[in-house]
């Protein structure tokens, strides 16, 4: 009970500019400030990142198709809603990993698969490794990267998610910057961006700012 109440009261604490949703629920500020701190613990910035995910996730979702179907209660038989179509979940990895975790305990049945992208970190442009999906077409895929940066990751992996022809994509993340947010609206017009917070720019290395540095580093503890 406690969960839903946290999760409906998400749903009203969000800002929601052309195609971008900031959500600005004070628990998932006050969680992402901790993390953002630069002596959290790997352990607590796992922690934190998952129970921040399965906040978000709640967003993302908010909007999955339902059916009535016929149920038989302790007393009496009805019709109720459920999900007539359970979304697929792509992790750009390894980073996206950490998001997916918190996704899966909302949507536990979703199928999942994974593009692997490196930034380069001369050209900062996104270098693919690794792609293996499940069936998309058709139906929602959410994408999933804790950083929203150059955009460059993001949009390489929307481009392949999209070659297997799914019915809608959106797109999560844990911070963005303005310069990720604007080349992924560029070249993905018709994903949305559900994040939980939009920071201020990104430095000459294209890291966030202020930012809480690099996310994969610091879920894995291999900064």
């Amino acid at each position: 009970m406690e969960l839903i109440t946290i999760a409906y009261c998400c749903l009203m604490d969000q800002e929601t500019i052309n195609g971008l949703h900031v959500v600005e629920h004070p628990l998932v500020q006050h969680k992402l400030t901790e993390m953002r701190r630069k002596d959290t613990t790997s352990q607590n910035f796992r922690t934190l990142l998952n129970e921040i995910s399965l906040l978000l996730a709640y967003e993302v979702t908010r909007e999955l198709p339902t059916e009535e179907v016929e149920i038989e209660t302790p007393l009496v038989k009805t019709k109720m809603p459920q999900l007539s179509a359970i979304p697929s979940v792509v992790s750009i990895l390894r980073a996206g990993n950490g998001l997916l975790e918190g996704v899966l305990q909302v949507i536990p049945n979703a199928r999942v698969g994974h593009v692997g992208l490196y930034r380069d970190h001369d050209t900062l442009q996104a270098v693919e490794y690794y792609c293996k999906f499940p069936p998309l077409e058709g139906g929602m895929t959410i994408v999933v990267d804790p950083m929203l940066a150059t955009g460059n990751s993001a949009s390489a992996a929307l481009t392949r998610v999209k070659e297997e022809k799914p019915f809608s994509v959106r797109f999560l993340c844990l911070l963005a910057a303005p310069e990720g947010v604007k080349a992924l609206r560029e070249t993905h017009p018709d994903v949305e961006i559900w994040t939980a917070s939009l920071d201020e720019r990104l430095n000459e290395k294209g890291y966030i700012m202020p930012g809480l540095g690099d996310a994969g580093d610091r879920i894995y503890g291999t900064a």
